[in-house]
């Protein structure tokens, strides 16, 4: 039963820095293979001198002891101080996917979480979990016990049998050993399901946990213990009264410069606050918080300064411990902020930081501690940057600047200019990421335009500028955060050692270097299996391949582990064959650094470090419940049994004491899954019976296939003898004799620019041009000219081929300059008017002490400068005018000149566009469409139309376009307008007819007055408008159209359109209908009939007039004249126009006519605007003019209106 409920347990382990508080959290599904796992045990004789004893006990202050547990692996520099368990379950917190170790509880499938950064942080608490609930229980299906083929478990025999306990059958008749251990249970805090345990080492007998209950529904934590000892951790102490019973604590963290200093984070929903304690736990302060923190960077000298970055993407820092916090900066881009290094900045307390600018722009800029005003502000990088690029380390600064369309890195070494990053030509990087920096060289991976699952590396030279190819191809994998996982590993305690999982022809092997990537092989496969069996693998068809999952936390382990402290010693997971694949995994050891493994496992186990590599602990994985830990003293070779708990006990996690000082470990688990946490607390002491002398030490020498020369020295380390059962003391350390070789080809790689060839010599690439010069003649006089072979940087060969292949100095040559760039600050070529534009100029190749700038800002103003140092930090010009710009920087010395131009586009900010249409169009006749835009100068402008439904616009540049309607109908006409990254839009709604006529409309003057200029204001006047021409003239309201134009004075133009049942009609009679309906509106426009109330007081009229807009279109295709209008004014002011339009069916002024068909009939349209739209006389596309004459026709159309209730007046409108 309890096995059955055991299989849904999911076991959470959280790992958290205590410099960058990188919270992890793992889960951990049981009966999963896990990292450093094979497959089952196979003890050998033991030895009769191994027995218990009690004698020698050595005192804990002189012993150095279990390095970390399995689930706590060294990081690149120090080792992490807090871990956490967990009982699974979704974390509130972001989280990074991981693979790690759980010992007794399988595979752990972590999700880690990253809340801040972390510099190179150390790592010394663990956290487990507890029981887990159903809901959890899906994550135990992920992972299955891999089923060994028949014939494997006819080999392994009685060895892959499993008593009740968890044991391996066959063991019941081995000899088992006692350890000294003492159990401590939890009490009280059976529900809790998740813990984070600190441990600070340096001989300290402190160990502090925190206890809580994440309650996986609300995403909080709910309960939280605080527990306490002060005896490596036999007894603890329930700390809640002096924290407070009814505060809720959800974090951990731990100075990693003074492990005295503690600090526990309050739950934000129930109270922000910290508590802080200087006495290792014992005591403790509450401060209040104003602000909710995410992650925390202490800094790496100065114990109590501390930078917390808050959710609202804040940066605050406190100089006392978190006792009081002061705001260094708002907008701050999230784990984009370092502390400055002592050396290399100009200030201790000073911080580097990317702040979000804009959208899609970021900024590197530096701030003093606690005084980040924009007189103290730094700008290391005067243009904005790519967000979220900016990496400080080390000696580097790395940033990436969009220029051109594409991305460029730059790097700046020692706090000097930034350069580019020059890589092989025709490399395009997709993505850069940085992996080391260490020993004065940067490693980078780089995803090229053509791969996808795959990386190059490539390594630099010291300033960082110039990358060499090292490996291509290597074998990547991606977090759920986008965080990049490549499978290159460090071989711990010995310079220059990798190794990679490398594609090759779609396998994935393994491969080894010992000269830091210059030259790489396969890894020699055992000779024979666990079994003694031998096994066949010829290279290259079969080989070693090895699991390098380090895991994505760098202070928990993965799939592989080597200590500094045991240099040559490798335990890692992998199988044998043509390719790396999941299933059939064993375990395998190197004591030579990687020349021949030994298989020591074929079940799940956790190999552990003890005693500086003189001992191996190795805890079995198993979903049941264990008692015994297996021990080697002959790096794996044989294996003793020992029992360090009476009761059988789920384990959930392993925890050492970090620094190495004593040899006392912790067991975390359950008895069962209802029980609380029992801790379980193991002396390895007595095993070791003496202190080691230099009689237990045996010296070894590293090679590689037989050669000793490895990066320029022969070097020979100790490590203790088979079965040396001594414990070494912290005065002694591992000795390492090094000899110097003399120089030979195989000791330089090619330098940039140059590729090594089948005969192992450099030759230059087809793209390369080896050039007389380099950059350093930019502020020099001399520079060193490349043979086509750099040295690596950690090669210390002397003597020999040195002189030969190394670089020689000469002096900086008489040049012309060469290479000149120029780009704006922000990688554009636009810019706003009236603001600031900064230019970079870059020389590529010249002596640029001697060489002079000249830039020309296009606008009549230019400035010089007398050497190219003068303007790294960017020239700066202000544009008092729109339009584009040619600037042009020109580089000078005696020997010639290079030239280089670009196109700045300034424009200022567009506010809006309006779409000027007429509302009525006639059809197969082409309509002029117009813009309008506020302010009228915005620099170039792109237009984008779209016509109804389409979806594919057409693009101008003009503000205008000409478009026919091919259908009556009803259209919606878009259009955008785009300045920089502003765009603008309007639409309008025309409607098309074969025949139409129109009137423009103008307005008593108190109308201007009270016009805003907005679209909707318009809207409603038109719609006021046409309500009272339906009311007055009687004329139906599907028949008019009415729109007022922007501008002033205020003008509007109404459309009387035809009858929806005019189909079966003449077009005489058509044409005679739209006739008397115009005579019925004008006559009471005449009148001063159609008139509205605008607000009470304000009566605004409504008048035909000859002074305003005329419409887009017109479709008369016959020829105007002047004397048509002298006649037609004649007639009006004789006051003939009734006879003249029922007797010879002449026109009334103000009307016009508008129409796609003229049957057997000339048509008429007599103006009364100052601007009027006709057909041109070469084609279709209508024509907007000033003043426009037609001629009349002597033809008559029309008839007099019905309407006996409205007179008919000649008289011209009031004006008011």
């Amino acid at each position: 039963m309890e096995t059955s409920v055991l299989a849904k347990w999911v076991w959470l382990f959280t790992i958290t820095s205590t410099v960058r508080i990188a919270r992890a959290e793992v889960r951990c599904v049981p009966s999963c293979p896990l990292q450093t796992t094979g497959r089952a045990a196979v003890p050998r004789e033991v030895s009769s001198a191994v027995e218990p004893a009690s004698s020698g006990e050595v005192p804990a202050d002189e012993l150095t002891g279990i390095t970390e547990s399995a689930t706590c692996a060294k990081s690149a520099h120090h080792q992490h101080n807090v871990a956490e368990f967990s009982a699974g379950g979704e974390s509130s917190q972001p989280s990074v996917d991981t693979t790690a170790v759980c010992p007794g509880g399988g595979k752990l499938s972590r999700d880690f979480e990253v809340p801040g950064q972390s510099e190179s942080p150390s790592l010394s608490a663990v956290t487990l979990t507890g029981r887990g609930d159903d809901k959890r229980s899906s994550l135990r299906s992920r992972c299955r016990r891999r089923k060994r083929s028949a014939q494997a478990a006819e080999r392994l025999g009685t060895w892959s049998g499993l008593t009740a306990d968890g044991e391996d059958a066959s063991s019941s008749g081995q000899r088992e050993f006692h350890l000294t251990s003492s159990t401590f249970p939890l009490s009280g805090d059976t529900a809790h399901n998740q813990a984070m345990v600190h441990w600070s080492g340096q001989n300290s007998s402190v160990i502090l946990m925190l206890t809580k209950y994440f309650d996986f529904n609300s995403g909080r934590v709910t309960e939280s213990s605080v527990w306490r000892s002060t005896d490596y951790g036999t007894t603890y102490e329930k700390l809640n009264e002096k924290v407070g019973p009814k505060t809720i604590l959800s974090y951990l963290y731990v100075s990693p410069n003074n492990k005295r200093k503690i600090m526990l984070l309050t739950d934000p929903e129930v109270e922000n606050s910290l508590l802080i304690s200087l006495d290792e736990g014992a005591s403790y302060q509450k401060h209040s918080l104003a602000f909710d923190i995410l992650s925390l960077l202490f800094h790496p000298e100065q114990e109590d300064w501390i930078l917390a970055y808050s959710h609202d993407k804040k940066l605050y820092v406190s100089v006392e411990f978190g006792r009081r916090w002061q705001l260094v900066h708002d907008n701050v881009v999230p784990n984009r902020f370092y502390w400055s290094r002592l050396g290399l900045d100009k200030e201790q307390g000073m911080i580097h930081l990317e702040i979000s600018v804009s959208d899609g722009w970021s900024q590197y800029i530096t701030c003093k501690l606690q005084n980040c005003s924009d007189a103290n502000k730094g700008k290391p990088f005067p243009g904005f940057i790519v967000p979220d690029s900016l990496v400080v380390q080390d000696e580097y600064v790395f940033i990436q600047v969009e220029m051109g369309g594409h991305s460029v890195h730059y790097v700046s070494f020692k706090r000097n200019a930034f350069y580019p990053m020059k890589l092989p030509k025709y490399t395009q990087p997709k993505d850069l990421q940085i992996i080391s920096t260490d020993d004065n060289q940067v490693v980078a991976a780089i995803q090229d335009w053509h791969q996808n699952d795959s990386y190059n590396l490539y390594m630099s030279e010291s300033r960082g500028l110039f990358f060499t190819l090292v490996l291509e191809n290597v074998v990547s994998s991606g977090g759920p955060e986008g965080n990049v996982m490549i499978d290159l590993y460090e071989v711990a305690g010995i310079k220059g050692v990798f190794l990679s999982n490398k594609v090759v022809e779609n396998q994935v092997k393994t491969y080894i270097t010992y000269n830091k990537g210059r030259d790489w092989r396969l890894l020699q496969a055992p000779t024979t299996d666990l079994q003694g069996n031998q096994v066949y693998c010829e290279q290259p068809y079969c080989s070693l391949h090895l699991h390098l999952h380090v895991s994505e936390n760098p202070y928990t382990s993965g799939n592989i582990v080597s200590k500094d402290s045991a240099p040559g010693l490798i335990v890692a997971s992998g199988v044998i064959g043509p390719e790396l694949i999941s299933t059939n995994v064993s375990i395998f050891i190197t004591s030579d650094a990687g020349n021949t493994w030994r298989e020591v496992f074929q079940e799940e186990y956790s190999v552990l470090f003890l005693n500086q590599g003189g001992a191996l602990v190795a805890i079995r994985h198993t979903p049941l419940p264990i008692r015994h830990i297996w021990l080697s003293f002959d790096e794996g070779r044989n294996w003793d049994r020992y029992s360090f708990t009476f009761s059988p006990l789920y384990v959930d996690g392993v925890l050492g004491e970090p620094g190495e000082d004593t040899l006392i470990m912790t067991i975390f688990g359950h008895f069962s899954h209802r029980s609380e946490w029992q801790l379980v607390k193991i002396d390895l002491r007595p095993i070791f019976n003496q202190r080691c002398t230099s009689e237990d030490y045996l010296t070894w020498q590293l090679h590689n296939k037989g050669e000793v020369c490895i990066m320029g020295v022969k070097r020979i380390f100790q490590k203790l003898k088979a079965n040396a059962r001594c414990v070494k003391t912290r005065s002694q350390y591992i000795s390492q004799l090094s000899d110097p070789c003399p120089c030979t080809e195989a000791d330089f790689e090619c330098d940039y620019g140059f590729e090594r060839q089948s005969d192992g010599s450099c030759t230059p690439a087809f793209w390369f041009v080896p050039s007389a010069t380099s950059r350093d003649c930019l502020t020099g006089d001399t520079f060193l000219n490349t043979t086509g072979y750099r040295r690596a940087l950690s090669n210390n060969c002397t003597a020999g081929t040195l002189l030969q292949y190394s670089p020689r100095r000469q002096k900086c040559p008489s040049q012309a300059p060469r290479g000149l760039q120029l780009l704006t600050s922000e990688g554009t070529l636009v810019a706003t008017l009236g603001e600031n534009v900064t230019f970079l100029v870059f020389l590529e190749e010249g002596p640029g002490s001697t060489t002079s700038i000249t830039v020309d800002f296009g606008d009549g103003t230019a400035i010089s400068y007398a050497n190219i140092s003068s303007i790294e930090d960017g020239v700066k010009h202000i544009y008092n005018k729109v339009g584009i710009y040619q600037v042009s920087a020109t580089a000078r010395n005696t020997l010639g000149l290079d030239w280089v131009i670009l196109y700045l586009h300034i424009s200022c900010q567009l506010e809006e566009v309006q779409l000027v249409a007429p509302s009525v169009a006639v059809r197969n006749k082409a309509v002029n469409l117009t813009t309008a835009l506020r302010p009228s100068n915005v620099g170039t402008v792109t237009y984008y139309w779209w016509f109804d439904n389409k979806t594919e616009p057409f693009v101008t540049l003009e503000e205008g376009m000409s478009f026919t309607f091919s259908k009556q109908g009803h259209y919606t006409v878009t259009v955008q307008a785009s300045v920089g990254n502003t765009v603008h839009q309007d639409k309008k709604t025309l409607s098309v007819y074969e025949y139409f006529r129109s009137h423009v409309l103008a307005f008593s003057s108190n109308l201007d007055e009270l016009n805003p200029g907005v679209a909707e204001w318009r809207d409603d006047i038109s719609r006021v408008v046409k309500s009272s021409v339906v009311q007055v003239t009687g004329i139906s309201e599907d028949q008019l159209v009415v729109t007022v134009l922007p501008g002033l004075p205020t003008a509007a133009e109404i459309f009387i359109v035809p009858e929806k049942r005019s189909r079966g009609r003449a077009m005489d009679e058509k044409w005679a209908h739209l006739d008397q309906l115009s005579q019925v509106l004008l006559s009471a426009l005449n009148q001063d009939l159609i008139q509205f109330t605008l607000r009470p007081g304000v009566q605004v009229n409504v008048y035909a007039t000859h002074l305003s807009p005329a419409p887009l279109v017109d479709s008369s295709d016959s020829g105007h004249n002047g004397a048509a209008v002298i006649m037609l004014v004649s007639v009006v002011l004789m006051g003939l126009a009734v006879f003249v339009l029922y007797k010879f069916k002449r026109k009334i002024p103000g009307i016009n006519t508008y129409t796609a068909e003229q049957p057997d009939k000339e048509q008429e349209v007599i103006p009364t605007m100052t601007s009027i739209a006709i057909p041109n006389p070469e084609g279709d596309i209508v024509t907007t003019l000033q003043h426009v004459d037609v001629k009349l026709d002597s033809q008559s159309r029309g008839y007099l209106p019905s309407h006996t209730d409205i007179k008919l007046s000649d008289e011209a409108p009031h004006a008011f």
